[in-house]
């Protein structure tokens, strides 16, 4: 009896659960069932979900409203809900024999330590309080809150050290014998008198360790020459020279002919890789300023696109892992000496200079290269696949839609940067690697998520998946097994182009 009380109670009453303002009676509009005509009155009818601050949480769990706001029968509700909780206290064997009733009473005291840890539950990326001990009627229940929790378009938070470090950074695995080996032939490769660039290309392709990246990276983009003993002396000669464009060009910021261009930079700059405190530094963010309004000048055809700022950030974290091991995305980079600074910042130019010559019809007016890849990618796909070709045409996906920022970022905005950072070995290594070989491996990333693409069954699904594919805990392995797909598609289909002829 008791219990068909409790549903009725919950059925019949309108004003329990629900929240209230400080110090003012609970105010429950009545929900209306009037579809909303337009997305900013479905906003406003849904706001309150998503709008319930830190403050307000306490103020709902942290003291039981005034005695004469509460409804009538709420406190006879609540005494059964105490009677039960003392009734289990006092014959423990009852807990495991029978189902809890909804969670009646709000901020109520912890009995220990185990009941705090409890109350604190991660919810979308955000710490948040428990208003009960979050008992549930069921396990039917348990899985429904979760499924519409999963079904939010949020990407969750994870510690930061996951997006840099790599299989051999600090606090991974220790190195293998297989990893020793491969690092002992690198540094081989690089301590002879003439590097051998075609072996270095082909050690390069499966990744390079951390060790040698950088030294890798430069001589792989062509910015250090394959002679070891004049390497010293273009380095010096290239830094000097960047710095030389600074002290030319970089007063001009603020003329009227380049304010734009250096208005939209410094726009741009702190959307660079957010949620990494390494690039929200001024110094760092200082530094990117520089390095893309000299290029910017410097190539008049093209000037500063949006997305030409991403590219910067794998070669500043590989050439700053050259003097930082450990906790990389927190290092304060102005406590490194001025040299060191000064020479990250210009052999990162350098090599973005280098990458950025190849592809560089993708930032010219229209960019002509990326809609000829966008292109591209719907012929080869509507090959290699044609469910999933079918299947877009059948919801009105155009692959513009969602390619061009693949082609436009080089992937780095679907990707871990430590997976884009292993990505660019391959591509460095590979020829027209950043140019060709990114198609093949747009086309492999687009059918590794085959089944998840052929699920969805309308236009907002499939976007919404497409834009936000869940690629946070990827690794080495992950981006390994992708590279082997590409090559392969590239075996089959650009070496061989009738092969898949329709």
């Amino acid at each position: 009896m008791a219990t068909d009380n409790r549903i009725n109670f919950w059925r019949r009453n309108p004003k329990v659960p629900g929240r209230y303002l400080k110090d003012t009676k609970p105010k429950i509009n009545n929900v209306k069932t009037k579809k909303a005509s337009s997305f900013h009155e479905f906003a406003r009818s849904t706001n309150d979900a998503w709008d319930i601050d830190d403050e307000e949480d306490e103020d709902f769990c942290g003291a039981p409203p005034p005695a004469s706001s509460a409804p009538s029968g709420l406190d006879s509700v609540s005494s059964l809900h105490k009677q039960k909780l003392q009734h289990q206290a006092d014959d423990p064997q009852s807990v495991s024999s029978q189902r809890l009733a909804p969670p009646i009473e709000v901020g109520q005291d912890l009995q220990d330590g185990q009941e705090e840890d409890a109350e604190h539950e991660q919810v979308n990326g955000r710490l948040v309080k428990s208003c009960s001990d979050a008992d549930v009627g069921s396990s039917s229940a348990v899985r429904s809150s979760l499924q519409k929790q999963q079904s939010l378009p949020v990407r969750p938070i994870i510690p930061l050290v996951a997006r840099i470090s790599d299989q051999n950074a600090s606090g991974a695995p220790p190195m293998t014998v297989r990893e020793k080996n491969r690092l002992d032939k690198f540094k081989q490769l690089l301590a002879s008198p003439n590097t051998d660039l075609e072996e270095l290309r082909k050690h390069s392709w499966s990744g390079i360790p951390r060790e040698v990246r950088p030294i890798t990276w430069r001589l792989l983009s062509g910015y250090l020459p394959a002679n070891k003993e004049r390497r010293e002396q273009v380095l010096q000669r290239k830094r000097e020279e960047y710095f030389g464009f600074i002290e030319q060009y970089y007063h001009s910021r603020t003329d009227e002919h380049y304010k734009d261009t250096y208005r939209q930079i410094h726009i741009d700059i702190p959307r660079t890789n957010p949620l990494i405190p390494l690039f929200q530094q001024p110094a760092v963010q200082e530094v990117f300023e520089r390095i893309l309004f000299i290029w910017a000048i410097r190539h008049p055809a093209s000037g500063y696109v949006q997305g030409i700022n991403d590219l910067v950030t794998p070669f500043f974290v590989v050439f700053l892992s050259e003097f930082v091991t450990e906790d990389m995305e927190n290092f304060d980079v102005a406590a490194l000496p001025l040299d060191t600074q000064r020479n990250i910042e210009a052999d990162s130019f350098w090599c973005m200079s280098k990458l950025l010559d190849g592809i560089q019809d993708n930032y010219t007016f229209a960019q002509p290269g990326i809609q000829n890849k966008v292109k591209a990618l719907e012929e080869l796909v509507s090959r290699i696949d044609v469910d999933i070709h079918n299947h877009f045409k059948r919801y009105e996906v155009e692959y513009l839609q969602f390619a061009f920022r693949w082609m436009n970022n080089l992937l780095m905005r679907e990707l871990p940067l430590r997976c884009t950072i292993r990505l660019w070995d391959t591509y460095q290594a590979e020829a027209e690697g950043f140019s060709h070989f990114h198609l093949y491996v747009c086309a492999a990333f687009l059918i590794e998520w085959r089944k998840e693409i052929l699920s969805m069954v309308d236009f907002q699904g499939l976007l919404m998946l497409l834009q936000n594919l869940p690629t946070i805990h990827w690794g080495n392995e992950e981006v390994g097994l992708l590279l082997a797909e590409a090559y392969r598609l590239k075996y089959m289909f650009a070496d061989a182009p009738s092969h898949y002829k329709r």
